[in-house]
């Protein structure tokens, strides 16, 4: 199976609150609003994360590689949202999770091996 594109959904209770603390996190508001209670951010080539205000709000899951997890962290901080601690994975690398107002989990990754 090829595939594309990947869409990443996060279920979100407040979309207003939700969207200004993605707009943090991302550092720009969303590339795309589909409708007043969904947007989309372009992570990458193919790969994208949008909240959308449907369904049973947090549970989501994903993850974003990152190159320097510290620096990323400190952004992070910078712009009032909370990292966790930064955890070894063994070999693989280590990672943080920042948990959204609803739950929902980013894990942070920096790979290293």
């Amino acid at each position: 199976m090829k595939v594309d594109v990947l869409f990443v959904g996060m279920r979100v209770r407040d979309f207003a609150m939700a969207n200004a603390w993605y707009q943090r996190f991302f550092a720009r508001p969303a590339d795309i609003v589909a409708d007043d209670e969904e947007v989309m951010w372009q992570l990458t080539g193919g790969g994208w994360l949008y909240i959308v205000r449907e369904g049973d709000p947090g549970g989501g899951l994903a993850a974003l590689a990152v190159p320097d997890l510290e620096a990323a962290v400190a952004e992070l901080a910078a712009r009032d949202v909370v990292a966790g601690p930064i955890e070894s994975e063994g070999d693989a690398g280590r990672k943080s999770i920042v948990i959204d107002p609803d739950g929902n989990s980013l894990a942070l990754v920096e790979v290293t091996g």
